[in-house]
């Protein structure tokens, strides 16, 4: 990882852009090169390798596969994705849970859009599921892995922009959960109608907006799945338009080079 001296610059990139891939149960737009999609000027941004945008149809899913040396954050939009992994780790991730697998040394692990245990009962459902899923490299390789998660639904309710997921020091009291990358930050807010926020003050944040539309100040407006990768970040409002916004920010402080 390194730090560099930067231009400032915001270069917005926009939904149609994205690589794709689609089957029978996935429709996944991919920010940065991934699995057959390679472009070697767009394979990271900062310490942000991988921003999936997927939809899994019900009863599909991705079965049991290995990670390593990754830290993978998962922010389900709508339905529910059922998480299972080789530590022993299962859960249900849904709209306002903030969700982390640190692969560390090595685990395997599955995602599926599929029916659920709660207590003695199985819930079946039909609906898709759409999540964000971010892949950022750690500070140290060939940690212990590990899995937290915490729901922040309420506070999301308020509307304003808070600290999901970070391994800086300076969040410590403030995030919901933990990474193993001591100079990145996820950010997410749900904006009201015409709700406004301040994107962090940082060398990069990449601003990836999730559903609705947002004014991104110097750079215009924002639509579902559209992006802006900024360099000199120096807190740039931003406003949701008339259907409101849900927006998810990453904080970088070093970058792969």
């Amino acid at each position: 990882m390194t730090s560099q001296l930067l231009t400032p610059n915001v270069d917005v990139r926009r939904a149609g852009d994205r690589f794709a891939t689609a089957i029978d149960w996935l429709d996944s737009k991919h920010s940065f090169s991934f699995g057959g999609h390679y472009d070697p000027a767009n394979t990271h941004f900062g310490l942000l390798m991988v921003s999936n945008d997927d939809v899994v149809r019900a009863g599909g899913g991705f079965e049991t596969h290995p990670h390593r040396d990754m830290e993978i954050v998962t922010w389900v939009l709508s339905g529910s994705l059922v998480h299972q992994d080789s530590e022993g780790h299962s859960g249900v991730i849904h709209p306002g849970l903030a969700q982390r697998m640190s692969a560390g040394r090595g685990i395997l692990h599955s995602e599926k859009n599929d029916a659920w245990r709660l207590d003695a009962s199985i819930a079946e459902h039909s609906d898709d599921v759409h999540f964000v899923q971010m892949w950022v490299v750690p500070d140290t390789a060939r940690i212990d892995p590990g899995y937290e998660q915490l729901d922040i639904g309420a506070e999301l309710d308020r509307g304003e922009l808070l600290v999901v997921a970070s391994g800086m020091p300076k969040h410590a009291d403030e995030r919901a959960i933990s990474i193993a990358q001591q100079h990145a930050a996820l950010h997410a807010a749900r904006l009201r109608p015409g709700g406004t926020a301040a994107l962090p003050t940082a060398p990069l944040v990449h601003l990836f907006v999730a559903r609705g539309s947002v004014d991104l100040e110097g750079a215009g407006t924002l639509h579902t799945g559209d992006s802006a990768r900024i360099t000199v970040g120096e807190g740039q409002r931003l406003s949701a338009g008339a259907g409101g916004a849900e927006i998810l920010a990453w904080e970088m402080h070093a970058s792969l080079g």
